[in-house]
Parts: C-alpha cells; sequence; structure tokens
C-alpha cells in the first residue's frame, strides 16, 4: 500500500502541476471501504490491497473509459497537452518510486551507518560442503578468493555487487597452491541458489569469517574459561579451527561435552596460545548449544552527503540487478517457477523482515519500490511502459495510434496481468506449502531446556 500510494501520487502530482484535471485518486481495488470527493477528484480505499490508479481526464487507462473520444478536447484533459507534459505524467509513477527507494537507502544509512563483519585478511574463504561453490563452481575451504565476474574482491573493501553473479558468463577466481584458477558459474545460479540454500556471500555457501571473537557474553562459558574479545580460536578438541562456520558447527555438534578450546590472543608484542575445557548451554532461542561468543562486527557511520551518495549507489545497483535477475527469468536462463514470486511471497518477505527489525523492514520496503518501477516502466499495455510506448509511437509518427487498436492492446495487456497474477499467487501457495512440508519431515518440532542466552552463533 506504501508504494502503491506513493506510485500514484507520482501520475497525480505531475497531472495537477500541468493542469489535468483528475477524476479518481484510488489506492487498493475493490471491494471500496472509503470513498470521499474533494473538487474535481474523489478519493477511494479499496480492501484488496494489489494495486491502484488515477484516472486522468481524457486519458485511456485501466478504466477503459472512451466517452470522451468523440468530443472535443477540453483544456484540462490529458490529451490536449504538449506529448513532453504527457510523458511527463506517465513517467512520475516509477520516477516516485525510485526516489523513494534513494530517500529509504539514505535515511538507513544515515540512521543505522554500514556494518561491517570481520573477514580474513588474505581472504581466504569456507565453503559449504552442500552449496552452489562447492558442487557447481568447485571453490574449495582455504582458496583466496581474488574477483567475482570480473569485480576484484578486497577483503575489508567494498563488497562485490550483487550484479556481478548475474554476468552471462559467470566466472570466479581464486588463489589455489599459490596458482590463480579461474571457475566457471552455473548458468542458472538464481535457480541453484533458491536449490541450494547454504548462506555466506550471496547465499552461495563462502565465508570469510576468521574465528576471532567479536564478543564475549558475560556470564556464559567462554567468559568463564577465560576468553576475551579478539581472541582467536584455534583449535576445538584438537581439530584446527581457522574460520567461524568451523567454530560454530564444533559448539553445535557438542551434544553438551566438555570442548577442548584452544586459543591465541595477541598482546601487541608477542602471541600467546592458552587452552581451557568449556562445556557449552543450549540456548533456549535456537535449540544450539553455544559458548557465548558473537563474530567481529565493525559499525561505520556516515553524515548526510555520504549517506545521499550511499543512497543513489544503492538505487543504481539494485535497479541492475532486479533488471538482469528479469533479464535472466525471461531469456529462460533462470526457472521462473523459483524466482518469481507474488503477493504471498511478498507479504512472507515483509513480515520477516518486520519481525527482524526497522531497518531490514525499511529496505526490503525500497528494494520492493525499484522492483514496481522496473515492472510498470515494461512496455505492456495497461503499464505506465505501455502508455510511453503509445506516446513515442506519437512522437515518431506525428499522429496518435488508433483508438481502437489502443483498446485492443489495453485489453490484451489486462487479461496477460491476470493470467500471470493467477500463475504467481498459485505458485507461491504451492511452494509455500511445499516448504511447510519439508520444514514438518526435515525438522519435528523439538523442545530445548534452560540456560537463555541471547547471544547470537556461538
Amino acid at each position: 500500500m506504501i508504494l502503491v500510494f506513493v506510485h500514484e501520487l507520482g501520475h497525480f502530482w505531475a497531472a495537477r502541476a500541468f493542469g489535468m484535471r483528475v477524476d479518481r485518486f484510488s489506492i487498493g481495488f475493490p471491494p471500496n471501504i472509503l470513498k470521499k470527493r474533494f473538487g474535481q477528484t474523489e478519493y477511494v480505499l479499496g480492501l484488496t490491497p494489489l494495486g491502484g490508479y488515477v484516472k486522468i481526464a481524457g486519458m485511456i487507462d485501466e478504466s477503459m473509459d472512451t466517452d470522451f473520444k468523440d468530443a472535443a478536447p477540453q483544456p484540462d484533459e490529458f490529451r490536449s497537452k504538449p506529448l513532453w507534459q504527457r510523458m511527463i505524467v506517465i513517467s512520475a509513477g516509477v520516477i516516485m518510486n525510485m526516489v523513494l527507494a534513494g530517500v529509504i537507502f539514505f535515511a538507513l544509512t544515515w540512521s543505522f551507518g554500514v556494518s561491517r563483519v570481520a573477514h580474513t585478511e588474505d581472504g581466504s574463504v569456507f565453503v559449504m560442503d552442500s552449496s552452489v561453490a562447492a558442487l557447481d563452481i568447485d571453490i574449495r575451504t582455504g582458496d583466496r578468493l581474488l574477483a567475482v565476474g570480473g569485480h576484484e574482491y578486497d577483503p575489508g573493501g567494498a563488497q562485490i555487487p550483487l550484479s556481478a553473479l548475474l554476468a552471462d558468463d559467470l566466472t570466479f577466481e581464486v588463489e589455489r597452491k599459490g596458482q590463480r584458477v579461474t571457475l566457471d558459474g552455473p548458468g542458472n545460479i538464481m535457480t541453484r541458489i533458491q536449490e541450494l540454500p547454504a548462506g555466506g556471500f550471496y547465499g552461495l555457501g563462502i565465508y570469510t569469517w576468521p574465528s576471532t571473537l567479536g564478543a564475549v557474553a558475560a556470564g556464559m562459558p567462554a567468559e568463564a574459561a577465560g576468553l576475551q574479545v579478539g581472541d582467536q580460536i584455534t583449535a576445538v578438541d584438537g581439530t584446527p579451527i581457522r574460520y567461524w562456520p568451523e567454530l560454530t558447527d564444533q559448539i553445535r555438534n557438542s551434544g553438551g561435552d566438555s570442548l577442548q578450546i584452544t586459543w591465541v590472543r595477541d598482546d601487541g608484542h608477542i602471541s600467546v596460545e592458552h587452552q581451557a575445557a568449556v562445556i557449552p548451554v543450549m540456548d533456549t532461542v535456537s535449540c544450539n548449544y553455544v559458548l557465548g561468543v558473537r563474530l567481529g562486527q565493525t559499525q561505520v557511520e556516515y553524515g548526510p552527503l555520504q549517506s545521499a551518495r550511499i543512497g543513489v549507489a544503492d538505487v543504481w545497483n539494485n535497479t541492475r540487478t532486479i533488471t538482469a535477475s528479469l533479464w535472466r527469468i525471461v531469456a529462460g536462463k533462470e526457472s521462473v517457477r523459483e524466482n518469481l514470486g507474488g503477493p504471498v511471497m511478498v507479504a512472507n518477505v515483509i513480515g520477516q523482515a518486520a519481525s527482524s527489525g526497522t531497518r531490514p523492514f525499511w529496505h526490503i520496503v525500497a528494494v520492493l519500490s525499484i522492483t514496481l518501477a522496473i515492472v510498470n516502466i515494461l512496455p505492456i499495455p495497461v503499464l505506465d511502459g505501455g502508455h510511453l510506448t503509445f506516446l513515442f509511437y506519437e512522437l515518431i509518427a506525428r499522429k496518435e495510434p488508433p483508438v481502437k487498436v489502443r483498446m485492443f492492446l489495453q485489453q490484451a495487456g489486462m487479461i496477460l496481468l491476470l493470467l500471470l497474477m493467477a500463475f504467481l499467487i498459485t505458485n507461491d501457495v504451492i511452494r509455500a506449502f511445499s516448504s511447510r512440508g519439508e520444514a514438518a519431515v526435515a525438522e519435528p518440532p523439538q523442545t530445548c531446556e534452560v540456560v537463555e542466552t541471547g547471544v547470537g552463533e556461538g
């Protein structure tokens, strides 16, 4: 509803700015729960939050109203205005969605800063065994990541953009045993990430997190054993440890038995090795055994100008990523069923983000705002892109397309969108039920007891 309101508000403001009469401003579809007229415009709020529209006088739109076509154009009608003004009015919704995304990204960066998780200094990686990185690309634990999709990887520097994964000829470059090795990525990487969820670097199952402690919780086993922030765990029960996932796996699989922890502490002059027996406790939230330690994380704060620059960059990067993703789906490189989502999926994603906090929620809103803008600019009749296509035809041909042609294409576009929506909703429901069934089989209900920690992963 937020995104649709902002989108339609863009059309409304632009139309009014150029002296066009707006007959109706509608958010949501029937049944209507609120209807009120102010001046020349009727404002409507519908109960079904799947869209909205602004009805501008003298314009053939999704209402299919052509009663005006035989009358002379009136000064306050869409059709009587210069071509450039009509183009701006049609584009205003998309522009507003992009502006909203930029404002959100700016506000998030300025308010919360940017979190940077600890990383291995040389760029060496840990790879999950059952992941895209391991099974499809052949990246191995201990490899040093050098580049992804032609983008150089800089440990601790700027993150490689997600769009790098969507290159037609995707390659990964790593250093292995002193040699630079080029590895090919799968042609359907988006689908494979859906099939083999493993977390880490964009879901590929690649982790660059060292086994260095960023936080030690008070009153937990790690603190009692003498562990401190900055200590690096090097072994658990004699098994060498270098990466954070290795450490958390050892702790979670301990069964609550005592673990012999070996760590190194650097006091600025010399590194000293320590050992201690530590008994993990159960975290009642995750039902995992934990010691009370967290991975290191740095919070970088930015001023308003830097935040604005980052906001613009975020809009650009997300636009490239979403556009490339849609193109890969249309081109048949990725599974439509696995990668396209409808209202049910959007609701689930928004719900999960909202439960995670303010920042994840508004980040998802910004991404969805960009997605809405990109979808609306597609050259499909009844969408903004379809209206723009008619206007470009008028610009080139020096005449408007025939009304019958526009009406036919509008109707065809509406049918296409309804069919697509029906497919997406059906696909969402099937996917939701299948994932619930798999979860019920894979993870039967369990109870865990005592020691409430509230501590992250380890």
